[in-house]
This record gives structure tokens, sequence and C-alpha cells, in this order.
């Protein structure tokens, strides 16, 4: 059996900190991360809180989405040397589509471009 990988089972509340951390860095705040975590999963802003301040899982997050956007399908672009687009895995891609929306926010991209 295939060893499932520890971002998995990680708290979410210890991976929120660093995507915000990530934009605040190259002049971007915490409500635009907020919001691309919105656009991405269907949260509200309360509910995004509540997940965070619950320190569920990073598996759970997702998992408790109740709506992951279907334009996410449009995300492509490299995250960590890997092909986001390519990602077998499915909650790896997923977790990957964040990962490359915030990249985007850190480099400065227009929002809206970023929301595709």
């Amino acid at each position: 059996m295939k060893k499932e990988h520890p971002i998995y089972t990680m708290s979410f509340a210890k991976v929120y900190p660093c995507y915000v951390e990530k934009a605040e860095k190259k002049g971007r705040t915490k409500d635009e991360v907020d919001e691309l975590m919105r656009w991405l999963t269907g949260y509200t802003q309360k509910k995004l809180e509540k997940q965070v301040s619950e320190e569920i899982s990073v598996r759970d997050f997702f998992d408790q989405a109740p709506k992951m956007n279907p334009s996410r399908k449009l995300i492509k672009g490299v995250v960590c040397g890997i092909r986001v687009e390519e990602v077998k895995e499915p909650l790896m891609r997923e977790i990957r589509y964040l990962d490359k929306l915030i990249d985007e926010l850190a480099k400065g991209k227009d929002m809206e471009k970023i929301k595709r």
C-alpha cells in the first residue's frame, strides 16, 4: 500500500499562515489570500475562519469544501517543479491549485486574472 503524503494529515491551521506570510512578503494581503481560498473552495469567510480555528487536517479542509470552483481546472503552470495540471492524485492536485493561486498572488498578478 502506498504511504499517504504527510501534508494530507497536517493541520490546515499550520499551513494557512504560510500562505498568508508568502503573500504579505510580496505586498499582498491576508484578505486577498482569503478571497482566493473562498473562490477555490466555496467557503464563506466565517466558515473559512472556523476551519482554521478548529485545526482540521488539510484533507478535511478540501473534503469539506462547500463547492470547489469548476474554473480551477483552468489553473495551469508549475509549482515546486511540478506541472499542476499533470498531478494525478486528486487531493494533491487541489493542494497544488491553491499553491499556484498563492504563487500568482505573490508574483503580483491581478486578482481577476488569478481567478480566471
